[in-house]
């Protein structure tokens, strides 16, 4: 019995042991097993890491990753990634190199992708929009970085997988873009909101008849109901300025199903725009007319045709390189002309902001003054883009332009000015600008010095020629005027990318002293004449007023330049 005994107990432990080993094989490939799906990721292996699959066929759980680096990555490194891991795909290549590029799925797999929620494509392309709008918010990229931005259709953002985003166009079915369209059919034909410029842009059937003053949009005979629309517009602009708007054509913008006959076809948009107001004052020319004309016009790359109402043949003549930089096409004299001419795309009027800027924020592209002047100093082939320091070409003093005037704000000791600033040690130029200057040989001159001062007005709008660094002072003149005076100058300067300076005279410097007693009110409380308008601020403080510069007291910002220059 013993020995039977000891025989089932061999065989029982021999079967304990062989359970045994068998759970510690399967507890040990649960482990492998768990080991593997932490560290590796399995999911990654769907895909080849190195191409790129639609956002509406990743996996969930690279989704999510892609949102998580998307939000992560909006360090400076990430948003300045827009030539390098940003990367900007052409239309046609776009779809080819994504399916190149995607690997195949197996159908379970098809079944697996396609039952995705729409939400979480719809979170991605929301988070491409948001950092978008982030780079904006930054301020304007190089010139470079911005025509890429002009050419964007697809980005691929910098993610495990590289995923194609498509854009709102790109990624929306056939009825979501009847949906976009009839968006954009129902919009009105203008936006009166602008406080400065009011601007109408349409596209389609568009027959623009000169002689009636007249730009109608063509309604698709089909279209129901009738948009019935209709808007006078004064393309100048100073909204708002009864006085200067009296002598500018209006035109009638309109909606109808009944239109001229064609006689002219063009294959590019039409821009419309007014030229008299208050055009002929340097400052003018360049904050009504020719910073708006940019603005709207230079994203067409000189494709753009112009029709002018109230022609100034002269005016053209003066700026002719400019308008030769912005159209490829003759200037059409809009009160003169008896044709019936068709576009498919036309705006009426020119974007306009404050006074000489661009709003980045607003403008088409988001052009910025840092553009403009780029684009004043090439179209007049101006040498120099920026300024250099000082140290770096040996025994070089710096260039020091004064703009003079004739008539009014002169200054009163011009000499002793020159003098104390050829001292300091400042190349001295002295130059007057008005209606018959030279605009080539005054933005050269402008363009080879280093600093530009000056009184208040138009003169020193000559500043859209300087190199980007350079220096701008401006005089204000008496009469509590600084905050016109940064609004007209010294803003602007800032966002060209120059470096501005702001000296208000004292009461001693004024010429105002020889006309009112020390005690007078314009001089106790200048700020009390400005509630009689600008055109009583205008005769009293700057048509009647000259300036004698105290060197003395004005030398410290001669000095601060000269430092400012040698950074």
């Amino acid at each position: 019995m013993k020995a039977v005994e000891r025989a089932k107990l061999v065989r029982s432990l021999r079967h304990e042991s062989r359970r045994l080993r068998l759970l510690v094989l399967v507890i040990g490939f649960f482990l492998v097993t768990l080991t593997f799906v932490v560290v590796s990721k399995p999911d990654a292996l769907l895909f080849n890491l190195n191409g790129r699959l639609l956002v509406d066929q990743a996996p969930r759980s690279l989704l999510i990753r892609q949102r998580v680096d998307a939000h992560d990555g909006r360090s400076a490194d990430t948003l300045a990634s827009a030539s390098g891991d940003l990367k900007v795909v052409d239309d046609d290549t776009a779809g080819e190199e994504a399916s190149t590029n995607a690997i195949g799925t197996s159908g379970e797999e098809e079944r697996v992708l396609a039952s995705e929620p729409e939400q979480s494509k719809r979170a991605v392309e929301a988070t491409t929009s948001e950092i978008l709008g982030g780079e904006h918010d930054e301020g304007r990229k190089s010139q470079q970085e911005g025509e890429k931005e002009h050419q964007q259709h697809k980005l691929t953002l910098p993610t495990v997988s590289n995923y194609t985003i498509h854009d709102a166009t790109d990624g929306t079915d056939n009825g979501n873009r009847d949906a976009l369209d009839n968006v954009e059919r129902d919009k009105p034909l203008c936006d009166f909101s602008n406080f400065r410029a009011n601007t109408c842009e349409m596209r389609g059937n568009i027959r623009i008849h000169p002689n009636g003053s007249s730009v109608i949009y063509v309604e698709p005979t089909s279209s129901s109901p009738k948009r019935n629309e209709q808007w006078k517009i004064k393309p100048y602009p100073r909204k708002g300025d009864e006085l200067c708007l009296n002598h500018i054509t209006e035109v009638t913008v309109k909606s109808s199903k009944v239109a001229p006959e064609c006689s002219k076809y063009h294959h590019v948009p039409a821009v419309i725009f007014a030229l008299t107001g208050y055009t002929g004052n340097l400052f003018h020319d360049f904050t009504d007319v020719l910073v708006p004309l940019f603005t709207t016009a230079s994203e067409f790359n000189g494709e753009v045709q112009f029709l002018i109402t109230d022609m100034a043949i002269w005016w053209t003549r003066k700026y002719a390189v400019v308008f030769e930089k912005l159209t490829k096409y003759p200037l059409i004299d809009f009160n003169k002309d008896n044709e019936v001419h068709c576009f498919k795309h036309a705006i009426v009027g020119l974007h306009a902001y404050m006074e000489f800027t661009i709003d980045p924020l607003k403008a088409p592209h988001n052009y910025s003054m840092v553009d403009f002047n780029r684009f004043m100093r090439r179209t007049y082939s101006l040498p120099r883009d920026a300024v250099t320091a000082l140290g770096e070409i040996p025994k070089t003093r710096p260039r020091l332009l004064i703009i003079s005037r004739q008539r009014t704000r002169m200054f009163l000791n011009l000499k002793e000015i020159v003098a104390m600033a050829d001292e300091i040690g400042y190349d001295v130029v002295v130059e007057e600008a008005n209606v018959n200057s030279n605009v080539t040989h005054f933005a050269k001159v402008v363009n080879s010095v280093d600093v530009m001062m000056g009184v208040h007005g138009a003169g020193l709008t000559n500043c859209v020629f300087l190199p980007h660094d350079a220096i701008l002072i401006q005089i204000v003149p008496w009469g509590a005027l600084d905050g016109i005076c940064r609004i007209d100058f010294g803003y602007p300067a800032e966002q060209m990318g120059l470096r501005y300076k702001h000296y208000s005279i004292g009461v001693h410097e004024s010429s105002l002293t020889e006309q009112y007693p020390l005690d007078h009110e314009i001089f106790r409380n200048p700020l009390a004449f400005h509630k009689n308008g600008f055109e009583f601020v205008r005769q009293t403080f700057m048509d009647t007023q000259n300036v004698r510069l105290d060197c003395n007291r004005f030398r410290p910002i001669l000095l601060e330049a000269l430092d400012q220059l040698n950074q």
